[in-house]
């Protein structure tokens, strides 16, 4: 199995970028050095010795001792030889092995294995690589499949959604229309009981056609017109204004921005994210008129928005609960709604690439809700 190559490795620092066996070598031709030095000067003061014409038994003793460094000398030699064999085949060959397997290994041929018979040490370490290198080969294996299994359920799920939620509407209309005509046209016949038995049938059929809707809408993210190019959100924020002109009038809200930048995204879905997170705001307001303000800034390579509101806040306890689809904190009687508005905000700005999520250290009264979006190339 071969898959996506691990990055470089960091540059060493300092002597750590010398390799081990250019230290081995420096070190032996230190020692090398030095055991030809000490053979020229053992030969150099035993000729001038012998010219000194000692007497017979100390000429004897230079003689043996002359011996004995000669047999030292030797020793050496044969132990400098034993030890660069040693290092060369013990240690620095497997190293090179051990190192040349890792390599094949994080170019990204995670099924080749790591392994060298000597030394022990070395052995032990390739044996505990290659364990960790097949547990995460396992891993990931495993978190592959589950992935794969997930978006193609998830992609059947939005199908399904998709497809239910649009065939579903004209049996809705039928049922809604009919209902109505019934009313209209039997209605001197009726009595209050039955009055009031159509008016939720044509209530049930209004609401089950907005949570429809509003399905469909939480469907096409992603699907449909889902193309993300350099957009304006001071304009996606334009359109969700004039969309909620109505309701922004009759409640007497006042929203207040900043100045918007320009980023990487849809501009339709920017608009409903802008559009669902104001109506909130001044659907779950308090008695004051609702006062509502768009804010950003820079963070990096995104830019973080706010949507702060005056209004009956949000427990921090729920706000993992409030992002739920069809996720509700108060009755439908009180406040009217599907329970989808977050969930798709949270989609929308998902699909973006970035993150939203419920300010609980804002001081005060209200809500504020923030949310990351990627910059435009050229802002970067």
């Amino acid at each position: 199995m071969t898959i996506h190559p691990l990055p470089p490795p960091k540059e060493p620092i300092g002597l750590g970028r010398v390799p081990v066996a250019r230290w081995f070598l420096a070190t032996g031709t230190v020692a090398g050095l030095t055991f030809a030095a000490g053979v020229v000067i053992v030969m150099t003061m035993t000729a001038r010795t012998a010219e000194l014409n000692p007497r017979p038994e100390a000429a004897a003793q230079v003689e043996r001792l002359t011996v004995a460094l000669i047999v030292v000398f030797a020793l050496l030699l044969a132990c400098g030889a034993g030890l660069a064999v040693i290092v060369r085949y013990a240690v620095l060959k497997p190293i090179d092995q051990l190192t040349e397997q890792v390599r094949t290994v994080a170019a990204g041929d995670f099924d080749h294995d790591l392994h060298v018979d000597r030394p022990l040490e070395l052995a032990e370490l390739s044996s505990h690589i290659d364990s960790m290198r097949a547990r995460v080969v396992s891993a990931w294996r495993t978190a592959a499949d589950q992935t794969e299994e997930l978006r193609r359920s998830n992609s059947e799920l939005e199908q399904f959604a998709y497809v239910a939620s649009h065939d579903l509407q004209e049996p809705l209309r039928k049922v809604a229309s009919f209902t109505q005509m019934l009313e209209q046209r039997y209605g001197d016949q009726l009595d209050e009981r039955a009055r009031q038995y159509i008016h939720y049938a044509v209530d049930g059929a209004k609401r089950m056609q907005l949570l429809i809707n509003d399905l469909l809408d939480f469907s096409r993210v992603g699907r449909v017109t889902g193309e993300k190019t350099e957009t304006d959100t001071g304009a996606a924020l334009d359109r969700a204004l004039d969309n909620l002109s109505a309701t922004i009038e009759d409640t007497g809200a006042v929203v207040t921005r900043d100045e918007l930048p320009r980023v990487l995204g849809n501009q339709l879905q920017l608009t409903q994210l802008f559009q669902n997170l104001i109506e909130n705001a001044v659907k779950f307001r308090a008695d004051d008129p609702p006062r509502v303000h768009i804010g950003v800034r820079r963070d990096g390579d995104q830019w973080e928005f706010s949507c702060s509101d005056n209004g009956i806040g949000v427990e921090p306890k729920y706000a993992d609960r409030i992002f739920l689809i069809f996720q509700r904190l108060h009755p439908r009687d009180v406040y009217p709604g599907t329970g989808i508005g977050l969930a798709l905000c949270r989609k929308i700005v998902e699909y973006h690439g970035g993150t939203l999520w419920l300010d609980g250290n804002d001081g005060g009264g209200g809500a504020t809700f923030r949310w990351t979006l990627p910059a435009t190339g050229a802002e970067r």
